[in-house]
């Protein structure tokens, strides 16, 4: 987007020399780019975002439409080499705009239609038709007819609308500004910091010793080569993570103890314990207890019986008692 302020007044409609024909874009190479990524402006997606753009005539939705960020299709078009580029994009606005047009001319002879609510309860539609739009269509088509042959001009209502759209396009082309250069080219950055690596790594060799150079030099052959064998340390049986050299550790170890007269260490056997049985060993435990608790029980309830039918002394509350 231009700096509104640098417009005066638009030029009339007859002037406007279409950028391409209705219906086609121009053929242009895409933008070159230092790497390609698969998230970045590759030229299917340069292209997809100017057909995308000549669909919608909006870079926000052309974006969208291609998964991208609105800001790196402005860096995009900043680049040295984006002249088909910017040209491709200009002409893809022209036909964006030519379908708003298209899209405005219907909706201000057609209408628009809205729906009725009554009660918070929907009870139909209507059309609604935009005189406002429908008069701002014919000046701008037609203005010999409507404007009395005179420039285009704006009435009260139509001219503090034009101030307000300058005020809301200043807004948007400071934003688009301050967005694009608060940052730097993506790929840029990355060479930099390629670069910066790089650097880093030939000082690093440059000051080591001849004979550290040569056994580093050793060390990166024998990786080479270990990589494309498809080394696997857990199949190596000299490397401590393989089970080989784990086995023929513990066999050492028992020579060992036996020369030294120690008792074998017992291996594991069973499976090692889980919480399932500890589990089982929990619920074991829970049913000795209750049964022996349930045993003391019955046994104090027997004692209990065996007192009440023994005979015993006789007291004044007792029943028959002369």
């Amino acid at each position: 987007m231009t700096d509104p302020d640098s417009q005066t007044a638009p030029p009339a409609p007859d002037s406007l020399a279409p950028q391409s024909p209705r219906g086609t874009l121009p053929a242009f190479a895409p933008v070159p780019r230092l790497k390609q990524r698969s998230n970045g402006w590759t030229a299917a997606v340069q292209c997809a975002f100017i057909e995308a753009l000549a669909d919608t005539g909006s870079v926000a939705s052309a974006c969208r439409a291609v998964a991208r960020a609105d800001h790196g299709a402005y860096l995009l078009r900043r680049h040295p080499e984006a002249d088909e580029f910017r040209a491709a994009w200009d002409a893809a606005l022209d036909l964006g705009i030519r379908r708003i047009e298209d899209v405005a001319m219907d909706r201000a002879l057609n209408g628009v239609e809205v729906p009725v609510y009554s009660y918070g309860k929907l009870v139909g539609t209507r059309v609604v038709y935009n005189d406002r739009l429908l008069m701002f269509i014919l000046r701008n088509r037609a203005p010999e007819r409507f404007t009395e042959g005179k420039p285009k001009g704006l009435n009260a209502v139509d001219a503090a609308e034009m101030r307000r759209r300058k005020q809301q396009w200043r807004s948007e082309w400071e934003e688009e500004q301050k967005r694009a250069n608060s940052y730097e080219a993506e790929d840029e950055v990355l060479a930099s910091i390629d670069r910066k690596l790089a650097s880093m790594r030939k000082n690093w060799l440059y000051y080591m010793s001849p004979r550290t150079r040569a056994a580093y030099d050793e060390f990166a052959r024998l990786e080479h080569e270990d990589k494309a064998a498809g080394y696997d340390c857990r199949q190596d049986p000299e490397h401590p993570s393989s089970r080989a050299y784990q086995d023929r550790q513990r066999e050492e170890e028992d020579r060992a103890r036996e020369a030294a007269g120690l008792p074998p260490i017992p291996e594991e056997t069973g499976e090692m314990p889980t919480i399932i049985h500890y589990q089982a060993e929990l619920d074991k435990e829970t049913e000795v207890f209750l049964a022996e608790e349930r045993a003391k029980d019955k046994a104090a309830a027997e004692a209990v019986a065996r007192r009440t039918a023994e005979p015993g002394v006789r007291g004044f509350k007792d029943e028959g008692w002369d």
